[in-house]
C-alpha cells in the first residue's frame, strides 16, 4: 500500500515543472519568467560568493594592512587663508616635519618599507598640503605651482592606495600635470582610508561616505584661496564613489570618473552637481565585468549602482583606450591625453585612437 502511494506521488507533476501553454508567436510565458529568474539567481549567487570570499580574505589580509604601521599625531594645521608663495611655503615646511617624524617612528618600529617610502616623501622638494602617517596614511601632495595655477586637477585614488603604494598615485599625478602643461597644478588627494580591493568594503559606500567631509572641505578651501581657478575632480575606481557622494554643492568645473564600477547614483543628474560629468573605461579594464547592481541586504547595501559609461547614466563618455585598470594615467595613453584635455576646458580626442 505504501509503495503504491509513493509511486503515485512520484508521478505527480510539480506545478513549477508543468509545461506552460505557449502564447501566440513566442516562448511559453512561464518559461521566459523561469529563465529570467534563473539568470538573476545566478548573478546573485555569484555576487554573494564574491562577498563571502572577500569577507574571508579580509581578516587574513588585515594583519598585514598598512594601517598597522604606527605614526605620530601630526597635529592640527591652521586653514589656508591664501595661496601666496609665502603662505604655501610655510605649509609645506610644516608637513615636511610631520613626514620626518613619521619616518623616524616607522624606522624605530622596524617597518623598513614604510620608512623607505617616507624618506622619499621627506625630500624638501616635495610639496604636501597635509600629511598624516596613521591608519594607512593620508597625504595631499601638489605638483606644479599652486600659487600661479589657473587650472587645478584633484586626483582622488581608488582601492588599495596607501603610503606603501603611494608611488602609483604620485606617478600618475606627475604625468597628468605634464600633460596639462601651462599654468596648472595637480593635487594627489589621498585624504581618506581606502578599502582593500578584496573586501566587502569595496562594494559598499561606507568608506567613501567617511571620506566625503574631508574632500568637500579641501575643495572648498581650494576654491577660497584660488577663486579664479578652474578646478576639476579626477576620480579613479573607488575614488569615483567618494567624488560622486561629495559632488553635490561643490563648485567644480568637471567630474571625471574613470575605471569606475559605479557611484551609487543611477544617473549623472542624481549626483546633483553643476559640474560636467565625464566617464571613461579602458577596453582592458576588469572593472567592466563587475555587476552594476545595488542591493539592500540585512547587513549592508551592496553594489555601486549604474555603470557611469552606460547610455542611461547620462555622462559624457570619453575614449579611454585599451589599457587596464591601472593604466589610465600611463605615459602616452589616450586616457591621459583626454583627461588632460577635459580638465583644461577642451574636448577629448575622437574615438578610435589606440592607448
Amino acid at each position: 500500500m505504501w509503495s503504491r502511494a509513493r509511486a503515485r506521488q512520484s508521478q505527480r507533476v510539480n506545478p513549477i515543472d508543468r509545461p506552460a501553454r505557449a502564447p501566440r508567436g513566442g516562448r511559453p510565458r512561464h518559461g521566459r519568467l523561469r529563465l529570467g529568474r534563473l539568470r538573476l539567481g545566478r548573478l546573485r549567487r555569484s555576487l554573494l560568493a564574491a562577498l563571502l570570499a572577500a569577507s574571508l580574505a579580509a581578516p587574513v589580509m588585515g594583519a598585514a594592512r598598512p594601517a598597522a604601521v604606527p605614526a605620530p599625531d601630526p597635529g592640527r594645521l591652521p586653514p589656508l587663508t591664501d595661496a601666496s608663495p609665502a603662505t604655501l611655503a610655510r605649509r609645506y615646511a610644516a608637513t615636511h616635519d610631520a613626514v620626518r617624524a613619521a619616518q623616524r617612528m616607522a624606522a624605530g618600529h622596524g617597518d623598513r618599507r614604510r620608512a623607505s617610502m617616507l624618506a622619499g616623501m621627506a625630500d624638501p622638494a616635495r610639496r604636501f598640503l597635509s600629511f598624516d602617517g596613521r591608519d594607512g596614511g593620508r597625504a595631499v601632495e601638489v605638483f606644479g605651482d599652486l600659487a600661479d595655477a589657473g587650472t587645478i586637477a584633484v586626483v582622488v585614488p581608488g582601492a588599495d592606495t596607501n603610503l606603501d603604494k603611494y608611488g602609483l598615485l604620485r606617478g600618475g599625478s606627475m604625468r597628468l600635470h605634464a600633460a596639462i602643461g601651462g599654468r596648472s597644478a595637480v593635487v594627489a588627494w589621498l585624504g581618506y582610508r581606502t578599502p582593500s580591493t578584496l573586501s566587502l568594503q569595496s562594494l559598499t559606500a561606507d568608506l567613501a561616505d567617511a571620506g566625503v567631509p574631508a574632500l568637500r572641505a579641501f575643495v572648498r578651501e581650494l576654491a577660497a584661496i584660488k577663486p579664479g581657478a578652474r578646478v576639476s575632480l579626477v576620480c579613479h575606481s573607488y575614488g569615483s564613489v567618494v567624488c560622486g557622494r561629495a559632488a553635490s554643492g561643490l563648485d567644480v568645473a568637471d567630474l571625471v570618473l574613470y575605471g569606475s564600477a559605479g557611484v551609487t547614483a543611477e544617473t549623472a543628474a542624481g549626483l546633483r552637481t553643476r559640474a560636467t560629468v565625464w566617464a571613461g573605461v579602458g577596453a582592458g579594464d576588469w572593472i567592466s565585468e563587475v555587476p552594476n547592481v545595488r542591493w539592500r541586504l540585512p547587513f549592508a547595501t551592496v553594489g555601486l549602482g549604474a555603470d557611469p559609461v552606460s547610455p542611461g547614466f547620462g555622462a559624457r563618455v570619453f575614449p579611454a583606450g585599451n589599457g587596464g585598470h591601472s593604466d589610465y594615467l600611463r605615459a602616452g595613453s589616450v586616457a591621459l591625453e583626454n583627461i588632460a584635455r577635459i580638465v583644461s576646458g577642451g574636448n577629448p580626442l575622437p574615438a578610435g585612437a589606440d592607448g
